[in-house]
């Protein structure tokens, strides 16, 4: 193994109406999704949304070996049946609590089209999903090998999300505005959650145990940065992670309530019998490309050192406090517990797992260019950091906003709280290329990029070529009007004539590529030899 390996990121964002603050959040997500869809239609007609199929979903599935019981379950976690604008406290007038004149605007995009018609969940050309995840929108990437790529197609679930926005508006529901953040500071905390392929030989202790202290101190290079400190934003300081303060727990299934380090949902998407999905809650929704390649490539070492049974023998005395504790000190100065009683500094910690992974690497001989490029970084990072965290302000998330806040606080005269600190926090984020600071920050060259927008936009109607998502995107982007429905390991086709559906089944993240399928596509087939073709290649 590798720092390659497959990975697929997830985002929420945060939505809100400018002119209607109360207005129903989950309306408004419909709304950014529906209008994607038109968009996608409006540039190729033979386009429609593919349905999500559900049949695959087990979400209540633990994989320290049971199910959680499903009337136990809170609602955000029964992601395995479809959301509905019909449903009790959402698609009313009441629910949409709009305010006084604007109340029009709301419903705009529904005056001609009933709310059943509305699409909240849809497959897209790049192989991606985008759907309507309670009150978010959220883009969940295709399936990725390589660090590089999970970021590009991170990228273009940003710029999918700009175009929805748009287009939203030009349709006629008024302004929407998106946010790539965790929190709206008022209690509420949203997921940036990262998934990993894995061999299901690995018991899940080792996993929870090799990935506890690296997930409490990796924040250091990829936390977003937060004005605000506690779950309702009781202390006006700044801290490196968004999401530290709204976990309770170590281990566990929840992902909204008593959230945990380690997520022990088991649904691989993927042959059972042969892999592990590890769901990752944990971690910030970043804007910076370097901060998400590391994010990505040193989970995925730290990962391939478990499985070698190589991983730093370290064991926080309380994990939860020691996340807290790291996130809390901009000065990356706090140590933290271990058992037995040694205390070290999220830095030194790093540096156990950075080690490990040198050796790994030099004693069989792994020097391809995504391991490379990944222990070279997370080296470079880790003495940047040790000498003056401010000096990576170019490359990492928090780093750039905590000198933004502060140098803004510093000219005004102002403290932490002043509510002109929390608008700035919250422009970072903005999706607007014109608006959001992050963006202006990098466009002046502040903020180093691995991507140019050319690349990005390739992207967003480009599948990856070397995972299933090629057979995905490509098939939503040439048999769509035959796709009735889709979802990470499955195809289902209407095939004119037909008695019945015919579903092709994908168990195996690493087939359906272009050099696997590209011909059947090239070859430009009639769909039902597209679909016989495809039942040969199985």
């Amino acid at each position: 193994m590798s720092a390659r390996r497959l990975v697929g990121l997830e985002t929420e964002y945060g939505i809100i109406r400018p002119n209607m603050p109360r207005a129903n959040a989950t309306v408004l997500s419909a709304q950014i999704v529906d209008a994607y869809a038109q968009l996608v239609a409006e540039q190729d007609p033979a386009a429609k949304a593919a349905r999500w199929d559900y049949s695959d979903e087990s979400p209540l599935q633990d994989a320290r070996g049971f199910a959680m019981d499903r009337a136990q379950a809170h609602p955000s976690q029964l992601t395995d049946m479809e959301p509905g604008l019909e449903d009790e406290g959402i698609w009313t007038a009441e629910s949409i609590a709009l305010d006084g004149n604007d109340a029009h605007v709301g419903s705009t995009l529904y005056q001609e089209k009933d709310s059943t018609d509305v699409v909240m969940n849809m497959v897209l050309g790049n192989g991606a999903r985008l759907y309507v995840d309670h009150a978010h929108p959220e883009y969940s990437s295709p399936e990725t090998m390589t660090p590089r790529d999970a970021v590009l197609w991170d990228q273009a679930g940003d710029e999918v999300m700009r175009r929805a926005a748009q287009a939203a508006a030009r349709l006629g529901s008024g302004e929407l505005l998106l946010y790539k953040n965790n929190t709206d500071n008022k209690s509420v905390s949203y997921g940036s959650h990262e998934n990993y392929l894995m061999p299901r030989g690995i018991e899940f202790s080792a996993i929870a145990s090799g990935l506890t202290p690296f997930f409490a101190s990796r924040q250091i290079f990829c936390g977003a940065g937060r004005v605000g400190q506690g779950m309702l934003n009781e202390r006006a300081a700044f801290q490196i992670s968004q999401r530290a303060d709204f976990f309770e727990a170590e281990v566990g299934l929840e992902t909204t309530i008593n959230r945990p380090i380690i997520n022990t949902r088991d649904e691989p998407h993927a042959n059972w019998d042969k892999y592990r999905r590890l769901h990752v809650i944990i971690g910030d929704a970043n804007l910076g490309q370097i901060a998400t390649l590391l994010r990505v490539g040193t989970t995925n070492l730290v990962l391939s050192l478990i499985e070698a049974g190589m991983a730093p023998q370290l064991e926080l005395a309380e994990p939860v406090l020691a996340l807290q504790q790291i996130s809390h000190d901009p000065t990356l100065k706090a140590k933290v517990g271990l058992r037995g009683g040694v205390q070290l500094t999220a830095i030194e910690i790093q540096r156990h797992y950075l080690h490990a992974a040198e050796s790994y690497c030099a004693a069989r001989g792994i020097a391809d260019p995504d391991t490379t490029e990944i222990l070279t970084r997370w080296a470079q990072m880790l003495d940047l950091l040790d000498r003056d965290p401010m000096d990576a302000a170019d490359q990492i998330d928090w780093i750039a906003k905590y000198q933004l806040v502060n140098g803004f606080a510093q000219r005004h005269g102002v403290e932490l709280s002043d509510p002109r600190v929390a608008m700035l926090d919250l422009q970072w984020a903005d999706l607007r290329t014109n608006k959001g600071l992050y963006y202006r920050l990098a466009e002046r060259g502040a903020i180093r990029t691995l991507f140019s927008q050319q690349e990005i936009n390739q992207a967003v109607s480009a599948p990856p070529e070397n995972t299933r998502a090629y057979l995905r995107g490509m098939t939503l982007q040439r048999y769509a009007p035959y796709v009735v429905a889709a979802n990470w390991d499955a195809l289902s086709f209407a095939v004119p004539g037909a008695r019945k559906i015919s579903r092709f089944h994908m168990p195996e993240p690493l087939a359906g590529t272009r050099a696997q399928v590209g011909e059947l596509f090239e070859a430009e087939l009639e769909i039902a030899e597209f679909i016989d073709e495809l039942a040969r290649h199985r």
